[in-house]
């Protein structure tokens, strides 16, 4: 794996230098060194979870044959494709929520002489995937199913931040429009598509396959990527700080949470009252008002359940997918997420 992850990296390396000297513009030193500062600060910093699965899932599609170098070369530059996808979201996202840091260091926003500049630069990581699918893709058959799925999901997740965003108007807080219904929207479109269906569909279309014949994977994938979203709810509440590296604050922020979610679901009258007079405070009090009542609740008991039975229900729809190649993708994802502490 290791070694994958020293190859994944070079091809980077191999990615930022043809960016920044893309004929289509003419560099001037300051610019080309903007870019360059940019990309090192928001492309490669984060886990590459979403990039590197590109890499597994094709391996896993080929059923062990070994993958040529040119194979491994393409799979990596679809992974970083969507790393530059992750990064363009989350550079604008940090704007959006004014947040402080990202990944261990300050906002890319909040760094001195950038402000918001980072909104452009926002869309210039937008702007080079297509630059770096066309470099390397244009002569491939799938390379205009490549160009529409990137299409397809940015669309889905930006769709799923303006649910999100409207969803929590400052002055305009209602616990009362939060729902199952509501969540699992969010989550859909604004996570599970490109965390989890995109790196396996980019995986099919290089194994050849048609997306339109995978309905059931993309469903499955989604399934996933609203349970991980659900752990990582109950972790933002009950995880341990030093574990998954920072502190929860979905109470403080009026997050339309899974975990605030079932405690509506679940409330008194008299809860119900606590719960709408403390959630989305940043006083502390307020929020140990909250997760006293989480206890009360046995939303860990409900959470526990609810871990289980949603595996159990994964587990069985991959069983019954035809192909053990596809079979096996899934359940590589699946054992990375069931159970995780982070």
């Amino acid at each position: 794996m290791s070694d994958i992850r020293s190859k994944f990296l070079e091809v980077y390396s191999v990615l930022k230098s043809e960016l920044l000297n893309d004929p289509a513009f003419e560099f001037s030193h300051d610019s080309r060194q903007w870019v360059e500062r940019m990309l090192d600060y928001n492309v490669p910093g984060g886990k590459l979870n979403r990039g590197l699965s590109v890499i597994d899932s094709y391996k896993l599609l080929k059923e062990g044959k070994e993958l040529t170098n040119d194979e491994v070369f393409l799979a990596c530059v679809l992974g970083w494709c969507i790393e530059w996808l992750q990064a363009y979201f989350l550079v604008l996202d940090d704007i959006m929520d004014n947040s402080v840091t990202r990944r261990g260091q300050p906002c890319w926003f909040r760094q001195p002489k950038v402000g918001m500049i980072a909104v452009n630069d926002g869309l210039i990581l937008r702007n080079h995937i297509p630059r770096i699918l066309k470099n390397h893709f244009r002569e491939k058959p799938y390379y205009v199913d490549v160009l529409d799925l990137f299409n397809e999901v940015e669309f889905q997740t930006t769709s799923g931040q303006m649910i999100d965003l409207i969803t929590t108007l400052v002055g305009e807080k209602d616990l009362s429009k939060y729902s199952l219904t509501l969540h699992r929207r969010i989550v859909q479109y604004k996570t599970a598509y490109y965390s989890f269906y995109l790196p396996v569909a980019c995986a099919l279309l290089m194994a050849g396959e048609s997306l339109e014949n995978h309905i059931i994977v993309k469903d499955i994938l989604v399934e996933m990527g609203t349970y991980f979203q659900v752990q990582d709810d109950y972790l933002d509440c009950f995880g341990d700080p030093e574990v998954i590296g920072k502190v929860g604050t979905d109470i403080e922020d009026f997050k339309c949470s899974w975990l605030v979610v079932k405690a509506l679901e679940r409330c008194n009258e008299e809860q119900k009252k606590l719960l709408y007079e403390n959630y989305g405070k940043a006083d502390k009090a307020c929020v140990e008002k909250v997760k006293e009542l989480y206890k009360v609740l046995d939303l860990q008991g409900i959470f526990v359940e609810y871990e289980n039975e949603t595996y159990e229900r994964l587990l069985n729809s991959i069983e019954s997918h035809p192909s053990k190649a596809v079979q096996a993708v899934l359940k590589s994802f699946l054992s990375k997420i069931y159970n995780r502490q982070k």
